[in-house]
């Protein structure tokens, strides 16, 4: 359905219900999600959104995602204290990804750091390219994992 805007002027609309029934969810029911720093455009993570978490991050503007190792809905800082407030929600031209553009509290990656893409690499190497942030006045209780 989206691919319907490809040649659209900037203003055109579809409903999002329809744009929501129409994406290529996963066998599973899912699709990617990417997680970026509104301001600063920086990639924080990857993760999973049913529609379910789809809906309740477009309804309370908090990202919430869907957790494939619990098999449960993952609202991101709810045990951590590391939220994400969504400024913007937005499909890619396929409709096979999400892009949330947030306002990153603390760290994004279950490990402490601002971001999960902190491993570069370097020629035949992989190196760790950030360390973890100082903790939050709430500690990160558990391991988030997508």
């Amino acid at each position: 359905m989206l691919t319907r805007l490809e040649s659209a002027p900037p203003g055109s609309q579809l409903p999002l219900d329809a744009v929501l029934d129409s994406l290529p969810w996963t066998p599973d029911g899912l699709i990617a999600a990417i997680a970026q720093q509104h301001d600063t455009g920086e990639v924080l993570m990857l993760a999973w959104m049913n529609r379910a978490a789809l809906v309740e991050t477009l309804s309370t503007g908090q990202a919430c995602y869907w957790s494939r190792s619990r098999h449960s809905l993952w609202r991101k800082g709810e045990t951590s204290g590391c939220r994400q407030r969504v400024v913007d929600v937005r499909f890619d031209c396929d409709g096979d990804a999400v892009l949330l553009q947030v306002d990153q509290l603390g760290g994004a990656c279950h490990t402490g750091r601002r971001s999960c893409f902190y491993n570069g690499v370097r020629g035949d190497r992989v190196e760790v390219l950030d360390a973890p942030l100082p903790a939050l006045s709430t500690p990160i209780s558990h391991k988030e994992t997508p």
